[in-house]
Protein backbone atom coordinates (compact mmCIF):
# COMPACT_ATOMS: atom_id res chain seq x y z
CA UNK A 1 0.00 0.00 0.00
CA UNK A 2 1.02 3.60 -0.45
CA UNK A 3 2.16 5.37 2.72
CA UNK A 4 -0.28 7.32 4.86
CA UNK A 5 2.18 9.16 7.10
CA UNK A 6 0.27 12.43 6.84
CA UNK A 7 -3.48 12.46 6.21
CA UNK A 8 -4.88 15.93 5.60
CA UNK A 9 -8.49 16.67 6.51
CA UNK A 10 -10.12 19.13 4.13
CA UNK A 11 -13.76 20.34 4.32
CA UNK A 12 -15.70 19.62 1.15
CA UNK A 13 -17.53 22.89 1.64
CA UNK A 14 -14.36 24.96 1.17
CA UNK A 15 -13.13 24.95 -2.47
CA UNK A 16 -10.18 27.22 -1.64
CA UNK A 17 -8.86 24.80 0.96
CA UNK A 18 -9.32 21.89 -1.45
CA UNK A 19 -7.36 23.72 -4.14
CA UNK A 20 -4.54 24.47 -1.71
CA UNK A 21 -4.45 20.85 -0.55
CA UNK A 22 -3.51 19.66 -4.03
CA UNK A 23 -0.03 21.13 -3.75
CA UNK A 24 0.78 20.10 -0.19
CA UNK A 25 3.32 17.31 0.53
CA UNK A 26 0.85 14.98 2.24
CA UNK A 27 0.43 11.27 1.57
CA UNK A 28 -3.37 11.41 1.67
CA UNK A 29 -6.04 14.08 1.41
CA UNK A 30 -9.53 13.26 2.57
CA UNK A 31 -12.29 15.58 1.44
CA UNK A 32 -14.83 15.71 4.23
CA UNK A 33 -18.61 15.51 3.98
CA UNK A 34 -19.13 14.71 7.65
CA UNK A 35 -18.22 16.70 10.78
CA UNK A 36 -16.49 19.58 8.97
CA UNK A 37 -19.55 20.30 6.81
CA UNK A 38 -22.80 21.82 8.14
CA UNK A 39 -26.02 19.98 7.24
CA UNK A 40 -27.19 22.82 4.99
CA UNK A 41 -23.91 22.72 3.05
CA UNK A 42 -23.63 18.98 2.41
CA UNK A 43 -25.29 18.88 -1.03
CA UNK A 44 -23.07 21.64 -2.37
CA UNK A 45 -20.03 20.03 -0.73
CA UNK A 46 -20.67 16.87 -2.75
CA UNK A 47 -20.60 18.90 -5.96
CA UNK A 48 -17.42 20.66 -4.83
CA UNK A 49 -15.72 17.33 -4.17
CA UNK A 50 -16.71 15.81 -7.52
CA UNK A 51 -15.38 18.87 -9.35
CA UNK A 52 -12.15 18.85 -7.34
CA UNK A 53 -11.47 15.14 -7.86
CA UNK A 54 -11.94 15.50 -11.59
CA UNK A 55 -9.75 18.58 -11.75
CA UNK A 56 -6.05 18.57 -12.57
CA UNK A 57 -3.29 19.65 -10.26
CA UNK A 58 -3.21 16.72 -7.87
CA UNK A 59 0.13 15.26 -6.92
CA UNK A 60 0.75 11.70 -5.73
CA UNK A 61 -1.64 12.00 -2.79
CA UNK A 62 -4.20 9.33 -2.11
CA UNK A 63 -7.60 10.92 -2.70
CA UNK A 64 -10.25 9.89 -0.19
CA UNK A 65 -13.72 11.13 0.70
CA UNK A 66 -15.19 10.88 4.19
CA UNK A 67 -18.92 10.32 3.86
CA UNK A 68 -21.46 10.65 6.64
CA UNK A 69 -22.08 7.66 8.88
CA UNK A 70 -24.83 5.13 8.18
CA UNK A 71 -27.12 6.43 10.95
CA UNK A 72 -27.70 9.68 9.01
CA UNK A 73 -29.87 10.40 5.99
CA UNK A 74 -26.90 11.50 3.85
CA UNK A 75 -24.67 8.45 3.47
CA UNK A 76 -26.13 6.73 0.42
CA UNK A 77 -26.32 9.99 -1.56
CA UNK A 78 -22.76 10.89 -0.52
CA UNK A 79 -21.43 7.62 -1.94
CA UNK A 80 -23.56 7.61 -5.09
CA UNK A 81 -22.82 11.24 -5.99
CA UNK A 82 -19.07 10.95 -5.47
CA UNK A 83 -18.58 7.59 -7.18
CA UNK A 84 -20.88 8.37 -10.11
CA UNK A 85 -19.25 11.74 -10.60
CA UNK A 86 -15.59 11.00 -9.88
CA UNK A 87 -15.11 7.31 -9.11
CA UNK A 88 -12.18 6.99 -11.48
CA UNK A 89 -10.28 9.61 -9.44
CA UNK A 90 -11.20 8.20 -6.02
CA UNK A 91 -8.87 5.94 -4.01
CA UNK A 92 -11.01 5.18 -0.96
CA UNK A 93 -14.06 6.01 1.13
CA UNK A 94 -13.50 6.91 4.77
CA UNK A 95 -16.48 5.57 6.72
CA UNK A 96 -16.92 7.24 10.12
CA UNK A 97 -18.41 5.98 13.39
CA UNK A 98 -18.33 2.33 12.37
CA UNK A 99 -19.92 0.11 15.01
CA UNK A 100 -20.17 -3.29 13.29
CA UNK A 101 -19.11 -5.27 10.24
CA UNK A 102 -22.52 -4.87 8.59
CA UNK A 103 -21.86 -1.18 7.99
CA UNK A 104 -18.65 -1.99 6.10
CA UNK A 105 -20.38 -4.71 4.09
CA UNK A 106 -23.19 -2.32 3.18
CA UNK A 107 -20.67 0.17 1.80
CA UNK A 108 -18.87 -2.62 -0.06
CA UNK A 109 -22.11 -3.73 -1.74
CA UNK A 110 -23.04 -0.19 -2.74
CA UNK A 111 -19.56 0.47 -4.14
CA UNK A 112 -19.67 -2.78 -6.12
CA UNK A 113 -23.02 -1.87 -7.69
CA UNK A 114 -21.76 1.59 -8.62
CA UNK A 115 -18.51 0.27 -10.07
CA UNK A 116 -20.38 -2.24 -12.22
CA UNK A 117 -22.93 0.34 -13.35
CA UNK A 118 -20.29 2.87 -14.39
CA UNK A 119 -17.63 0.60 -15.86
CA UNK A 120 -15.15 1.02 -13.02
CA UNK A 121 -12.75 -1.67 -11.86
CA UNK A 122 -14.66 -3.65 -9.24
CA UNK A 123 -12.98 -3.54 -5.85
CA UNK A 124 -10.47 -0.79 -6.65
CA UNK A 125 -12.04 1.81 -4.33
CA UNK A 126 -10.88 1.06 -0.81
CA UNK A 127 -12.57 1.52 2.57
CA UNK A 128 -11.10 3.11 5.69
CA UNK A 129 -13.30 2.33 8.73
CA UNK A 130 -13.02 4.94 11.46
CA UNK A 131 -13.26 3.66 15.05
CA UNK A 132 -14.94 6.31 17.17
CA UNK A 133 -16.86 4.55 19.93
CA UNK A 134 -16.70 1.72 22.44
CA UNK A 135 -18.91 -0.62 20.42
CA UNK A 136 -16.77 -0.23 17.32
CA UNK A 137 -13.64 -1.12 19.29
CA UNK A 138 -15.30 -4.23 20.71
CA UNK A 139 -16.23 -5.31 17.16
CA UNK A 140 -12.97 -4.26 15.54
CA UNK A 141 -11.83 -7.68 14.35
CA UNK A 142 -15.08 -8.27 12.47
CA UNK A 143 -14.93 -4.73 11.06
CA UNK A 144 -11.37 -5.20 9.83
CA UNK A 145 -12.27 -8.40 7.97
CA UNK A 146 -15.71 -7.38 6.68
CA UNK A 147 -14.47 -6.57 3.18
CA UNK A 148 -11.30 -7.04 1.10
CA UNK A 149 -11.61 -3.32 0.35
CA UNK A 150 -10.53 -2.39 3.90
CA UNK A 151 -7.09 -0.76 3.71
CA UNK A 152 -6.64 1.09 7.00
CA UNK A 153 -8.16 1.37 10.46
CA UNK A 154 -8.49 4.96 11.66
CA UNK A 155 -8.79 6.18 15.25
CA UNK A 156 -11.32 8.97 15.88
CA UNK A 157 -10.30 10.27 19.31
CA UNK A 158 -12.84 13.03 20.01
CA UNK A 159 -15.98 10.96 19.51
CA UNK A 160 -14.32 7.99 21.17
CA UNK A 161 -13.47 10.00 24.27
CA UNK A 162 -17.09 11.14 24.48
CA UNK A 163 -18.39 7.60 24.00
CA UNK A 164 -16.50 6.32 27.06
CA UNK A 165 -17.14 9.43 29.20
CA UNK A 166 -13.47 10.37 29.40
CA UNK A 167 -13.15 13.49 31.56
CA UNK A 168 -11.26 15.89 29.33
CA UNK A 169 -11.94 18.53 26.70
CA UNK A 170 -8.48 18.42 25.10
CA UNK A 171 -8.32 15.87 22.30
CA UNK A 172 -5.12 13.86 22.22
CA UNK A 173 -3.81 14.88 25.63
CA UNK A 174 -3.94 12.85 28.83
CA UNK A 175 -7.02 13.53 30.96
CA UNK A 176 -6.35 15.39 34.18
CA UNK A 177 -5.85 12.97 37.04
CA UNK A 178 -4.44 10.19 34.86
CA UNK A 179 -0.85 10.62 35.96
CA UNK A 180 0.60 7.18 35.25
CA UNK A 181 0.91 5.66 31.81
CA UNK A 182 -1.13 6.52 28.71
CA UNK A 183 -4.92 6.67 28.92
CA UNK A 184 -5.19 5.77 25.23
CA UNK A 185 -2.76 2.85 25.22
CA UNK A 186 -5.35 0.05 25.22
CA UNK A 187 -7.37 1.72 22.47
CA UNK A 188 -4.36 2.38 20.28
CA UNK A 189 -2.84 -1.07 20.76
CA UNK A 190 -6.18 -2.74 19.98
CA UNK A 191 -6.39 -0.84 16.69
CA UNK A 192 -2.73 -1.49 15.90
CA UNK A 193 -2.79 -5.22 16.69
CA UNK A 194 -5.95 -5.72 14.65
CA UNK A 195 -4.46 -3.84 11.71
CA UNK A 196 -1.26 -5.87 11.81
CA UNK A 197 -3.13 -9.16 12.20
CA UNK A 198 -4.97 -8.49 8.95
CA UNK A 199 -2.34 -6.68 6.89
CA UNK A 200 -3.87 -3.21 7.23
CA UNK A 201 -2.49 0.22 8.02
CA UNK A 202 -3.18 1.91 11.37
CA UNK A 203 -3.80 5.67 11.33
CA UNK A 204 -4.00 7.93 14.38
CA UNK A 205 -6.58 10.72 14.49
CA UNK A 206 -6.10 14.48 14.78
CA UNK A 207 -4.42 16.73 17.32
CA UNK A 208 -6.80 19.68 17.54
CA UNK A 209 -4.43 22.30 18.98
CA UNK A 210 -3.30 23.13 15.45
CA UNK A 211 -0.79 25.85 16.37
CA UNK A 212 0.92 23.73 19.02
CA UNK A 213 3.36 21.88 16.75
CA UNK A 214 5.39 20.65 19.73
CA UNK A 215 2.23 19.11 21.18
CA UNK A 216 1.47 17.52 17.83
CA UNK A 217 4.99 16.09 17.73
CA UNK A 218 4.60 14.57 21.20
CA UNK A 219 1.27 12.97 20.31
CA UNK A 220 2.53 11.72 16.93
CA UNK A 221 5.74 10.34 18.42
CA UNK A 222 3.77 8.22 20.89
CA UNK A 223 1.78 6.43 18.20
CA UNK A 224 4.71 6.23 15.79
CA UNK A 225 6.73 4.52 18.52
CA UNK A 226 4.00 1.90 18.87
CA UNK A 227 4.07 1.21 15.14
CA UNK A 228 1.24 3.31 13.68
CA UNK A 229 1.65 4.22 10.03
CA UNK A 230 0.49 7.84 10.15
CA UNK A 231 -1.65 10.56 11.67
CA UNK A 232 -4.25 13.08 10.57
CA UNK A 233 -3.12 16.65 10.06
CA UNK A 234 -5.50 19.60 10.29
CA UNK A 235 -3.12 22.38 9.31
CA UNK A 236 -0.20 22.68 6.86
CA UNK A 237 2.07 23.41 9.83
CA UNK A 238 1.64 19.81 11.03
CA UNK A 239 2.56 18.13 7.72
CA UNK A 240 6.36 18.19 7.89
CA UNK A 241 6.29 16.91 11.46
CA UNK A 242 4.01 14.00 10.52
CA UNK A 243 6.09 13.01 7.50
CA UNK A 244 9.26 13.13 9.55
CA UNK A 245 7.96 11.29 12.60
CA UNK A 246 6.31 8.46 10.66
CA UNK A 247 9.37 7.93 8.46
CA UNK A 248 12.45 6.08 9.76
CA UNK A 249 15.45 8.12 10.79
CA UNK A 250 18.13 8.01 8.11
CA UNK A 251 20.54 6.09 10.33
CA UNK A 252 17.89 3.49 11.16
CA UNK A 253 16.94 3.10 7.50
CA UNK A 254 20.57 2.67 6.48
CA UNK A 255 21.11 0.10 9.24
CA UNK A 256 17.97 -1.83 8.24
CA UNK A 257 19.07 -2.10 4.62
CA UNK A 258 22.54 -3.16 5.75
CA UNK A 259 21.09 -5.92 7.95
CA UNK A 260 18.95 -7.21 5.10
CA UNK A 261 21.86 -7.29 2.68
CA UNK A 262 24.17 -8.95 5.21
CA UNK A 263 21.60 -11.55 6.20
CA UNK A 264 20.81 -12.38 2.57
CA UNK A 265 24.51 -12.85 1.83
CA UNK A 266 25.41 -14.95 4.86
CA UNK A 267 22.40 -17.26 4.52
CA UNK A 268 23.24 -17.94 0.87
CA UNK A 269 25.47 -20.85 -0.16
CA UNK A 270 28.09 -18.40 -1.41
CA UNK A 271 28.05 -16.64 1.96
CA UNK A 272 28.33 -19.80 4.04
CA UNK A 273 24.64 -20.68 4.53
CA UNK A 274 24.73 -19.50 8.13
CA UNK A 275 21.60 -18.56 10.06
CA UNK A 276 23.22 -16.26 12.60
CA UNK A 277 26.26 -14.04 12.02
CA UNK A 278 27.95 -11.00 13.43
CA UNK A 279 27.44 -7.64 11.76
CA UNK A 280 29.92 -5.39 13.51
CA UNK A 281 29.22 -5.83 17.21
CA UNK A 282 25.68 -7.15 16.68
CA UNK A 283 24.51 -10.69 16.07
CA UNK A 284 21.85 -10.84 13.36
CA UNK A 285 19.50 -13.70 12.51
CA UNK A 286 16.07 -14.26 10.98
CA UNK A 287 14.31 -12.19 13.66
CA UNK A 288 16.73 -9.33 13.03
CA UNK A 289 15.91 -9.48 9.32
CA UNK A 290 12.17 -9.35 10.03
CA UNK A 291 12.60 -6.25 12.20
CA UNK A 292 14.85 -4.65 9.60
CA UNK A 293 12.32 -5.38 6.85
CA UNK A 294 9.72 -3.28 8.68
CA UNK A 295 12.02 -0.25 8.81
CA UNK A 296 13.25 -0.77 5.26
CA UNK A 297 9.72 -1.01 3.89
CA UNK A 298 8.71 2.22 5.59
CA UNK A 299 11.81 3.99 4.30
CA UNK A 300 11.30 2.78 0.75
CA UNK A 301 7.64 3.78 0.80
CA UNK A 302 8.70 7.24 1.98
CA UNK A 303 11.15 7.53 -0.94
CA UNK A 304 14.27 7.46 1.22
CA UNK A 305 17.69 6.77 -0.32
CA UNK A 306 20.26 4.70 1.54
CA UNK A 307 23.67 6.21 2.16
CA UNK A 308 25.59 3.00 2.95
CA UNK A 309 26.17 -0.29 1.13
CA UNK A 310 27.01 -3.79 2.29
CA UNK A 311 30.34 -5.14 1.11
CA UNK A 312 30.60 -8.97 1.13
CA UNK A 313 33.66 -10.14 3.08
CA UNK A 314 35.39 -11.68 0.05
CA UNK A 315 35.01 -8.40 -1.84
CA UNK A 316 36.71 -6.27 0.78
CA UNK A 317 40.18 -4.97 0.09
CA UNK A 318 42.92 -6.48 2.23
Amino acid sequence: MKPRRSVLACPGSNPKMIEKAKGLPVDEVFLDLEDAVAPAAKVQARANIVAALNDSGWGNQLRVVRVNDWTTEWTYADVITVVEGAGVALDAILLPKVTDAGQVRALDLLLTQLEKAHGLEVGRIGIEPQLENALGLRNIDEIATASPRVQALVFGPADFMASINMRTLVVGEQPEGYDTGDAYHHILMTILLTARAHGLQAIDGPYLQIRDVDGFRRAAARTAALGFDGKWVLHPGQIDAANEIFSPRQADYDRAELILDAYAFHTSEHGGARGAVMLGDEMIDEASAKMAQVIADKGRAAGMTRTTRFTPPNARSE
